[in-house]
């Protein structure tokens, strides 16, 4: 994935190209004191503030017609702390620069997304996860947070300082200030056995928990029109390492994934009649495969071809009847979907807005090609996951507002009662905030 754009006359568009906004200045600060100054100017022009890291969420979650703050120079490792096991970094790094200097420093994450041009900000904010059985999303790892609150002022807090902030704001939407470093728990660096190989549809379901249960990490992408998956299964190992060759690393991940990909979905976007066709070719083409290597570079991969996403939390046990009422509903309704589904999984963890707050959760996200229209597919999957108390991630297409919110977040007034005393005059607002959390 690449990076945000900005287009022409200052409009800011992001990586999926379904939102663009028209900010009235976008600023680059160099400091935490630079970005506080600007909160306190934006007030004092009566201008509301957004921050956006590379624009990777398909929701319109950092848009404004306020001050943008972009935190390109805002990056790099603040501390290593070995006795505590963290690591503080600034706000506006990307997870691909804290990764490689982790590695170099023998330590690692404990779980990761598959993406990783984010800004560490901008993933824990939007609650951005990857998959685990017992480890959970990026922000669960957090262990503290330095952010500038709405009347311009520095705020830092953990789970002895600031307890109640530092318990929402792991995953705060951008609603309770602006955060400026991150402080993550980390472990020394370890090898992870990656296995991955094609399984029916049929039997994944069948065998899920199963499959859940024996790995430490398990994922599966569905390929609609069809009934086969690609299976993921990674693993902790005493190696030795073996990572992916070169020209295999090129075959599968580059030329296949993304170069051939693209082609295809170009011709299947032209020509929707030939998407199954093409939907039971493409689930073939990857071959079983085993490789071991260091955490980052088994769990996140390149994603080159642009596409539109939603993707919802679902309670774990209702996996195996939403797949099986999005497959049917697919495959009655003439719709053509050349981009698999993903399903990964996540435990409960204890953060108010964590699509995972309060219980053991499954991930389905349904993808469309760019360009491609994609509402009448994803307004027939989010009915199916809404059904079951579905929880949209943040950053990614939904139509939910604060009502629903409130029903399926045991915690929201919680988040929503120390957004009121952070910010009461919503100089962090938008108008998905709005949407989401309510006025």
């Amino acid at each position: 994935m690449g990076s945000t754009a900005s287009g022409n006359n200052g409009t800011w568009r992001n990586w999926g190209g379904n939102v663009s906004a028209r900010p009235a200045r976008q600023v680059r600060p160099a400091s935490v004191e630079e970005l506080a100054d600007q909160v306190r100017r934006a007030a004092q022009d009566g201008l509301r503030v957004k921050a956006v890291g590379t624009g990777h969420s398909f929701t319109s979650i950092a848009a404004t017609d306020g001050v943008l703050i972009r935190p390109d120079l805002l990056t790099g490792i603040r501390d290593i702390d070995r006795s505590a096991m963290t690591v503080t970094v600034a706000a506006g790094t990307p997870l691909k620069v804290l990764n490689a200097a982790l590695a170099r420093a023998g330590l690692s994450l404990t779980n990761m997304g598959d993406i990783m041009e984010q800004t560490v900000s901008g993933a824990i904010s939007t609650g951005t996860h990857g998959t685990g059985r017992d480890s959970g999303s990026i922000a669960a790892q957090v262990k503290g947070l330095e952010l500038v609150t709405a009347d311009g002022s520095v705020l830092t807090c953990s789970a002895t300082e600031n307890p109640d902030v530092f318990a929402a704001a792991r995953i705060g939407l951008g609603a309770l200030g602006i955060v400026t470093a991150v402080t993550f728990a980390v472990e020394p660096l370890f090898l992870l056995t990656a296995r991955e190989e094609p399984m029916p549809l049929e039997r994944v379901l069948a065998e899920f928990d199963e499959l859940w249960a024996e790995n430490e990490h398990f994922e599966f992408y569905w390929f609609p029109h069809t009934g086969n998956t690609n299976t993921k299964r990674n693993n902790r190992s005493a190696g030795p390492k073996a990572p992916v060759g070169r020209w295999a690393g090129f075959l599968e991940d580059e030329f296949l994934s993304n170069g051939v990909f693209e082609v295809v979905n170009r011709v299947g976007r032209a020509v929707p009649a030939t998407v199954p066709a093409i939907a039971r070719i493409a689930s073939r083409a990857l071959s079983a495969r085993t490789y071991t290597d260091i955490p980052y570079k088994v769990f996140t991969s390149p994603r080159r071809v642009r596409f539109v996403e939603m993707e919802y939390a679902i309670p774990r046990a209702a996996l195996r009847e939403v797949l099986r009422e999005l497959k049917a509903t697919v495959d009655r309704s003439g719709l053509r979907v050349s981009f698999p589904v993903e399903v990964r999984t996540a435990p409960a963890d204890d953060i108010p807005l964590s699509t995972a707050s309060g219980r053991d959760s499954a991930y389905v996200a349904v993808h469309m090609f760019r360009g491609t229209p994609y509402h009448r597919y994803f307004t027939a999957a989010e009915r199916i996951f809404t059904a079951h108390e579905g929880r949209p991630h943040w950053g990614k297409i939904h139509t939910r507002d604060a009502e629903y919110l409130a029903g399926v977040y045991p915690r929201f007034t919680e988040f929503t009662a120390l957004r009121d005393r952070l910010d009461p005059e919503r100089r962090f607002q938008n108008d998905y905030l709005r949407r989401v959390l309510g006025a």
